[in-house]
């Protein structure tokens, strides 16, 4: 059986080694910059950023993490509500197919519902076929006409004018 609970700050590392492990995964292994003390911050500070779960194996002596799920509050204009935004799901290569991820996004959608979001969104590496499927098994809807854009980096500080 799987157990979802609020992450804490002793989880900080477990979470940084899954978001290195989601990291390779996506073929971005050297991407990461976040640390234990950035984490700390955005997770467990003063003005937390997101918050996460984790997801344990509830037979296993010491509660074996399996995965997690970081997410935060986004806004939408048009229902002039908050959503749901998931950031980063990950589950271990060992716990796939046992219903863990299942398991993260049903819990996810329960705090939506609780705190009257009007939506649940993630993206999804196009890529990603399996993640695909078991998303759209899940009921989820792909937003084909959107196309995610970013500004980071040098180019951040140039369009902040920032320079």
């Amino acid at each position: 059986m799987t157990q979802i609970r609020p992450a804490t700050p002793a989880d900080v590392a477990t979470i940084l080694g899954f978001i290195r492990d989601l990291a390779a995964f996506e073929r971005e292994p050297d991407a990461v910059e976040a640390t234990e003390e950035s984490l700390t911050a955005a997770l467990f500070g003063a003005h937390p950023a997101a918050e996460a779960v984790i997801a344990e194996d509830e037979i296993a002596e010491n509660g074996e993490p399996l995965g997690f799920a970081i997410f935060f509050h986004n806004f939408s204009t048009w229902t002039g509500k908050r959503g749901l935004y998931l950031e980063d799901l990950y589950v271990t290569p060992a716990a796939r197919g046992r219903g863990v991820g299942t398991a993260l996004l049903r819990h996810l959608a329960r705090i939506a519902v609780v705190r009257g979001c009007a939506r649940f969104e993630w993206s999804v590496l196009d890529w990603n076929e399996p993640a695909i499927r078991f998303y759209r098994a899940m009921g989820a809807v792909g937003q084909e006409e959107w196309t995610v854009q970013r500004v980071s980096g040098e180019a951040l500080v140039r369009l902040a004018g920032a320079e």
